[in-house]
């Protein structure tokens, strides 16, 4: 693990021409498999399984691309990330890939956001309700972590650089009532949700992410904007995020509703014993 002390300076320019990496296999059905002595339940397939031919030419790349050169293992990446936005059989996330990750979504399809259209809204039990553009949330301190990344599913990612506001200061500029103890995220893909404890969310050491391994966070990994929760399982830092509610009382997310522990400690849930995170 490599954890590095968060540090907060002034946000820098965004280099928008950087090469995104390959989609992890993240909260929404990446971070997700049932855990041990539960069974399985598999999430609505909503979109139509990749064709046969697809299927195997795929299975092709994926070989060739552990013994390709880099520019040809770049290239399967984002073939596998494009394809498992079409892929609910979640067929193309066991194949191998250069950064680690896996590429799933609950959603059929995803649609993408950037500086003219995205907005992060903070409403529920707080006094000063208010949306965020992509500008105003870069204008803000910035914040870095290194940490390794976790999937309930046994991969693992290490030495992370994740960059992006602390949660706790927009809780903080929104005013949380005296009567909440909960956030609910929301997503733009229309159907992934998540949670936190009010306490849980005031850690340092979750952000709302808009950086992600010294690039901007590009749409595969759950960009322009996600939720990253640096000692909990993936499942946890929901990507594509567009909402934050504070309420009253934990609301159990996606996951969580199919059997996934609501407080997914690394290494303290989810019946797994991974070292932890941060």
């Amino acid at each position: 693990m490599n954890p590095e002390q968060p540090e907060e300076r002034e946000p820098e320019r965004s280099d928008e021409r950087a090469r995104e990496r390959p989609e992890e296999r993240s909260p929404e059905r990446s971070e997700e498999r049932t855990p041990p002595d539960r069974g399985p339940e598999r999430p609505e397939e909503r979109g139509a399984p990749i064709g046969r031919r697809v299927l195997l030419g795929t299975l092709g790349l994926g070989a060739l691309g552990v013994i390709a050169a880099p520019p040809l293992q770049r290239g399967l990446e984002s073939f596998l990330a494009g394809a498992s936005e079409k892929d609910p059989t979640g067929l193309t996330g066991l194949l191998p890939n250069g950064g680690g990750f896996r590429y799933y979504s609950v959603a059929s399809s995803v649609p993408h956001k950037n500086e003219t259209n995205y907005r992060l809204t903070i409403d529920g039990l707080v006094d000063h309700p208010r949306s965020y553009t992509l500008a105003e949330l870069r204008a803000l301190p910035q914040t870095r972590l290194v940490h390794d990344v976790q999937c309930v599913t046994g991969w693992r990612v290490p030495g992370t650089p994740f960059e992006g506001v602390r949660l706790s200061r927009l809780l903080d500029a929104a005013g949380v009532r005296s009567s909440a103890g909960a956030i609910r995220f929301t997503c733009f893909d229309g159907t992934y949700t998540e949670s936190l404890t009010l306490r849980q969310a005031r850690r340092a050491d979750v952000l709302v992410a808009l950086r992600m391994q010294d690039k901007p966070l590009g749409h595969n990994h759950g960009g322009p904007v996600r939720l990253y929760v640096a000692p909990m399982y993936f499942y946890k830092s929901a990507k594509w995020l567009s909402g934050i509610t504070v309420t009253e009382d934990v609301r159990p997310g996606y996951w969580e509703d199919r059997g996934y522990d609501v407080d997914a400690w690394v290494g303290r849930s989810n019946g797994r014993d991974d070292a932890p995170t941060s």
